[in-house]
């Protein structure tokens, strides 16, 4: 899922590590920092109102809209849980389909919520989480007096790329007044083809929404980021203290009223986050931004969803592929099934599945070794599938094709 950065991207985490290491307190990177936080909140289309982060990643970004989703439960209770713990929340519940990344998971027991209280629904046929499902646990869970935290909807999902139905969840969480957390970590950028558009809903709608400039935006590894739509319960549930030595400077940055950069606390805060020493992570999603512009990354991403769609295309008028999964985003999963093993498309006895997936993993081992193409795989419905994921910023459609070309050349040799 993750790509090498581009250029420009390099480039800019080489000048932050030398001219801004400490992102907080030193102008003018943190403002460079900032403008970049509010031209993506602009790009992907959430209101001016919402503020963010820049993280370490993905992991990082789900933690904090979780963190602020449990501080949002808590104060309806009239209880402060960055403060005082959540001794006295009625068990807390968190929701989310079968196919969410799990760091989710992992950020419940981080903010001792548990692991355990990560209710997972199962998905529909298209992999996407079910809501009579949804709804029947959160009526389970509040007949027995439990605190539903968050619902966590998924903006393409790592395995298929399968949305959840984020504008049903948008309602279900309004109607039941609990925190609507959208990961999209992988597939938030995903909003910018038309063509899909409407599978992310209204914006305006969530709480909070995690995405990675690293993965679709290629900027270097190490940089996440989370929006929210309450700056107060953010800054609640991350408020650090500061010690006498950060009370000095109080000027308000950019008003001129300094002789030195170093007489403000310049932009941004750090009560809106895990981090307090950090780089300006910013840094390279401006710069990419400011070479690419909207445009830019708008044709990146359509780009990326075609290259999926031309490798269903390829699959479907394939008399030796099986499309496993429409593609939503820009992953596609197929197979190989040689001719005589099982008509591709349909079902084969649980001998040929088998056979299948065996001979499916050696023709992924075999096309990577051949060192033209590098792909991943995955399972859909039990079955071993060839996952292609476009998020190279270098990637086109004959990259697609090479790869559809290697796995029938290998895969006719292997079948021989």
């Amino acid at each position: 899922m993750t790509t090498a950065p581009t250029t420009i991207g390099t480039v800019a985490d080489l000048v932050q590590a030398v001219a801004s290491p400490q992102r907080w307190w030193a102008t003018p990177a943190n403002f460079v920092d900032d403008l970049a936080m509010r031209w993506l909140i602009d790009l992907l289309g959430f209101p001016s109102s919402f503020v963010g982060t820049f993280t370490s990643g993905g992991s990082t970004a789900n933690l904090i809209g979780l963190g602020a989703a449990r501080q949002a439960a808590g104060e309806r209770l009239g209880l402060h849980p960055s403060i005082d713990g959540i001794a006295d929340l009625p068990e807390p519940r968190v929701y989310a389909s079968t196919e969410t990344h799990h760091v989710v998971g992992r950020a419940l027991g981080v903010l001792g919520m548990g692991r355990a209280n990560l209710r997972s629904i199962p998905v529909d046929g298209d992999g996407r989480i079910d809501l009579d499902l949804l709804q029947r646990a959160l009526d389970e869970d509040a007949a027995a007096g439990r605190t539903a935290v968050a619902i966590v909807g998924c903006a393409g999902d790592v395995n298929t790329g399968a949305v959840d139905p984020l504008p049903e969840l948008a309602r279900i969480a309004r109607e039941r007044e609990t925190w609507l957390h959208v990961d999209g970590a992988y597939g938030g950028f995903g909003l910018l083809d038309a063509r899909v558009r409407n599978l992310y809903g209204d914006l305006a709608a969530y709480d909070s929404f995690a995405v990675d400039p690293h993965k679709w935006m290629a900027a270097p590894v190490g940089t996440g980021a989370v929006i929210v739509r309450d700056e107060g319960i953010l800054g609640r549930a991350f408020t650090i203290e500061t010690g006498d030595y950060d009370r000095e400077r109080l000027a308000v940055p950019g008003t001129g009223d300094t002789a030195s950069p170093f007489d403000e606390l310049g932009y941004g805060t750090p009560d809106w986050g895990l981090d307090f020493s950090t780089p300006a992570r910013g840094l390279a999603v401006w710069a990419t931004l400011l070479e690419i512009g909207a445009d830019g990354m708008r044709e990146r991403v359509i780009r990326h969803n075609d290259c999926a769609r031309r490798v269903a295309d390829r699959a479907r008028a394939s008399d030796e592929l099986e499309l496993l999964r429409e593609p939503v985003l820009s992953i596609c999963c197929f197979r190989y099934v040689p001719p005589g093993w099982g008509a591709a498309g349909g079902r084969a006895d649980a001998a040929d599945e088998a056979r299948l997936d065996a001979l499916n993993e050696e023709i992924l081992h075999a096309v990577r070794a051949r060192g033209r193409c590098i792909t991943s795989s995955t399972r859909v419905g039990g079955r071993f599938a060839i996952r292609p994921c476009y998020v190279n910023p270098r990637s086109g459609l004959a990259d697609a094709d090479a790869l559809v070309d290697e796995v029938l050349e290998v895969g006719r040799s292997l079948a021989r």
